[in-house]
């Protein structure tokens, strides 16, 4: 009795919570339905006929008439966009529900990082649009994934003129169930996690019911009804099968979800490049291991202190990749460092398919997702100059220059980086001008061309930080202005998280510096420090929630990946599986320790980063 007594209070609580979330749901869902607008019929005029300057991409089975066409043609023009994707009104109850999960029209209009979500079935695109992204010379799109993944690459060639309309001439052929796996990961999402998520998230309701009734009952039926709440009373979408989505609900989350766990991971269209890699990277590992290490060095790169002492040993907990590294820590100044040291072809090894290839899309979701943090690094330099000419070092895909942007239009973005991703940001237009290599090689090519260089996450990638440092003077224009943010590694979730605390980031991070440290090399190079900032540079769901990805991935790595040393048996598999669904509460509760986290470190000035701001002096 005791027991059944302790575990009812925590039930209800568990129960309305789940009211809670449930009709935030609801009400999001109908807000951003709101935000959605609908196309009226265009009046009829002269003009050319309506595709002129446009282009019209739709999945098989899908149709528009010619009123459809020119509304949609000029909301394009009226509203300034150059890619409109067409939402069916017919959109079945699922997807339509689904889709407002993912898109905030309003909110992802103006975020120039905001990823590209669509409905899938119809996109308009301007001539430009559609030239610079290469559409004219590719395959048209086969299928509603293949759309799904081209309105996520236009949003990047159209950043901030990318919008969304409800068009109820739009015919579309009846959702295909069995490709719903295959949509998920088109649209950048992992189709196992999401289904074992939807299954915990049914297995909670049957327990609330049995536990605590009411407040049971009232989250099952908000559950129940929610497609009627959110798509019943409102103008524009018209699901045929409202009513019938209602009503069987559960039932069809349960099969959807066990289906999706069924359906086998995608071989993807290349299987002859897979397996490619795979004998690459076992023709490597083949090779041995050790030309990968430096020797150990016995003192501290930074102040040359002998007898460090080591901070953690770890594996990859990021890929997977065979191997282990330690971080050791310099008694005298703090210094921590990768001991031993990767040598290039190491770095090179545990580099790939992380920012591109295998890797490309999963960065690019992550890095997508930081436009809060864009912004707050590019508004830091408000107080103390206007940039005109600016250099962002290590900018990867650029994600950084392109919401930067916003922030500072008149100002002339170039971005350097040693992986191709810096070409292609150059042709979606988020950077001006790309150079690839390693900064102190191209230094001197660019010496005094800039008054702004940043480093974001850069520093601690490098061989030799006072190497890139000595290169930002070169390339500064006097009185230009260095922008750096680092990890810092005398945050306490480095302590309390070990290694499972995802800022060490092995085997990649090779130096993590005290901000004390940097900014002492900051003055013995000419630099006057402007600015500081620790809690406004934290990164949310870096601590807690990285750590569960690191666990998870580190109790069963991917069997599947080229790189893996075991067989991917269906019991390695399975496991893989069963992990990653026990991990599923762990993520909302470590989600919820994060945001807590977040508002301590802005409250106390103590994240698990901070930013410099420093001033090349005259002279």
């Amino acid at each position: 009795m005791t027991r059944v007594h302790r575990s009812g209070p925590r039930t209800r609580w568990v129960a309305a919570a789940a009211v809670a979330a449930l009709g935030a749901g609801t009400v999001r869902a109908r807000r951003r339905l709101a935000a959605l607008p609908v196309l009226a019929p265009a009046p009829p005029h002269d003009a050319p006929g309506p595709l002129q300057g446009w282009h019209l991409i739709t999945a098989p089975g899908v149709t528009a008439d010619e009123a459809t066409l020119r509304a949609a043609v000029d909301h394009a023009v009226r509203e300034g966009l150059c890619v409109v994707d067409l939402i069916p009104a017919r959109l079945d109850t699922e997807s339509t529900l689904g889709l407002l999960r993912l898109l905030d029209p309003a909110a992802h209009r103006t975020d120039r990082c905001a990823p590209g979500h669509g409905a899938g079935h119809a996109l308009l695109v301007a001539d430009d649009v559609h030239r610079r992204a290469g559409l004219g010379d590719g395959t048209p799109p086969r299928s509603v994934p293949d759309l799904l993944r081209l309105v996520r690459t236009l949003k990047e060639y159209a950043p901030d003129t990318t919008g969304w309309a409800l068009a109820p001439g739009l015919t579309v052929p009846p959702p295909d169930p069995a490709r719903h796996a295959e949509e998920l990961r088109a649209r950048g999402l992992p189709p196992a996690l999401l289904a074992a998520a939807r299954l915990a998230g049914l297995a909670l309701l049957v327990k609330c019911l049995v536990s605590a009734p009411r407040w049971g009952a009232a989250a099952t039926a908000l559950y129940w009804l929610q497609p009627a709440a959110v798509l019943g009373p409102v103008p524009g979408p018209r699901p045929a099968d409202l009513a019938r989505a209602t009503a069987s609900r559960p039932l069809r989350a349960l099969s959807t979800a066990l289906r999706t766990l069924a359906t086998p991971a995608a071989e993807g269209p290349d299987a002859a490049g897979a397996a490619a890699r795979r004998d690459a990277y076992a023709a490597e590992l083949a090779g041995g291991m050790d030309r990968f290490f430096e020797p150990r060095r016995t003192d501290c790169p930074w102040c040359s202190t002998p007898g460090p002492v080591v901070r953690i040993r770890t594996p990859d907990l990021l890929q997977g990749k065979p191997g282990r590294f330690t971080l050791e820590e310099c008694r005298h100044c703090g210094h921590i460092f990768q001991n031993p040291r990767l040598t290039p072809d190491g770095l090179d090894f545990y580099y790939r398919d992380f920012y591109e290839g295998l890797g490309g899309d999963g960065a690019s979701l992550v890095l997508g997702r930081m436009s809060g943090t864009y912004r707050a690094r590019a508004e830091m330099l408000r107080p103390f100059t206007t940039p005109r000419t600016w250099l962002d070092v290590g900018t990867a895909a650029a994600h950084f220059c392109n919401a930067a942007r916003a922030v500072w239009p008149d100002t002339r973005f170039d971005g350097l980086d040693m992986g191709e991703g810096v070409h292609e940001a150059a042709r979606r237009g988020w950077i001006d001008t790309a150079y690839q290599g390693q900064f102190p090689d191209l230094a001197d090519r660019l010496a005094g061309r800039y008054d702004t260089v940043s480093m974001h996450h850069y520093l601690e990638h490098t061989r030799d930080p006072f190497a890139e440092l000595d290169a930002a003077v070169k390339v500064l224009a006097p009185g230009g202005h260095l922008l750096i943010e680092l990890p810092d590694p005398r945050s306490r979730a480095g302590r309390l998280l070990g290694r499972y605390w995802l800022p060490w980031f092995q085997p990649q991070h090779q130096h993590l510096m005290p901000a004390g440290n940097l900014k002492q090399a900051l003055a013995a190079r000419g630099f006057t420090v402007l600015a500081e900032q620790h809690g406004a540079a934290h990164q949310p769901n870096g601590d807690f929630l990285g750590a569960v990805a690191l666990a998870a991935n580190g109790l069963a790595p991917d069997p599947l990946a080229p790189w893996a040393t075991v067989p991917a048996t269906p019991a390695r598999r399975a496991a893989r599986s069963a992990v990653q669904a026990m991990a599923v509460p762990c993520y909302a509760a470590a989600l919820a320790l994060d945001s807590l986290r977040t508002v301590v470190a802005r409250a106390t000035d103590g994240g698990n980063a901070y930013r410099l701001l420093a001033r090349k002096e005259l002279g």
